[in-house]
């Protein structure tokens, strides 16, 4: 069967496992739109680099914590290279402290773009999908959904959520051609995890070390590709055995 003519987009893709990934899936031969909500370079630099390759992509800004973010931003995308049939919900936020000292604003936050944000635009992003019979959807949630970690309440719930969402849509939509998986990525060398101590969970992974954007870019792009078509509704776990 015929590749469907259409884009890949990637939120929060102007560095760390965003860029990778769009760069992962670029190599596909999609089309990709590169999100970015404060970082014009970093996004410009991650579109260069797939152009430099030989592929085609954008660079696409939005505030994704606002109601109108996921039309605007995939409008973008459709005026540029077709329906996104590949959805990469990437952008992610912290806000962390103990469940006593998280404030309202944190809270939501937090819940408004991991959660919410990827709500909005999954279910923007279907109905194209639906219509040609093909599509990729796949949340990047984290290890911390279906486990505890102290001081991280808000980011737990929004994984979790996160992850309950992927499941309940993917059987929604399973025989309309369209997949919707997770990645679950442990502790990951990016500028969210920037402020952690240097080494400091190393114990607690079996692998010894923090995993690479690239590593995790690679499992989702599997997820987003032609392959994994009877992948469906499942959780990938990435985290360096620290979970197993």
């Amino acid at each position: 069967m015929s590749r469907p003519e259409g884009a890949a987009l990637v939120t929060g893709a102007s560095g760390g496992i965003g860029a990778a990934s769009a760069r992962a899936i670029a190599a596909h031969g999609w089309p990709v739109a590169v999100h970015f909500r404060s970082d014009p370079d970093g996004a410009a630099a991650v579109v260069e680099s797939i152009e430099a390759d030989g592929g085609r992509a954008i660079a696409v800004r939005a505030d994704l914590d606002s109601n109108e973010a996921a039309d605007e931003l995939l409008g973008q995308v459709e005026a540029a290279f077709g329906p996104a049939l590949i959805l990469v919900n990437n952008a992610g936020r912290r806000a962390d402290g103990l469940s006593p000292q998280i404030k309202d604003e944190d809270w939501q936050s937090v819940i408004e773009t991991n959660l919410n944000a990827a709500f909005r635009l999954t279910r923007r992003s279907l109905k194209p999908m639906i219509r040609a019979r093909f599509g990729r959807v796949v949340n990047v949630a984290s290890v911390v959904g279906p486990r505890a970690n102290p001081g991280q309440a808000n980011y737990a719930a929004s994984k979790a959520g996160l992850i309950g969402m992927t499941k309940t849509i993917a059987v929604e939509v399973a025989r309309r051609g369209v997949t919707v998986n997770a990645v679950a990525p442990g502790l990951v060398e990016t500028g969210l995890t920037a402020d952690l101590p240097s080494g400091a969970f190393d114990d607690a992974i079996p692998a010894r070390r923090a995993g690479t954007p690239e590593e995790i870019a690679a499992c989702i792009g599997f997820l987003a590709s032609d392959e994994a078509s009877y992948v469906t509704g499942s959780v990938l776990t990435v985290d360096g055995g620290m979970s197993a």
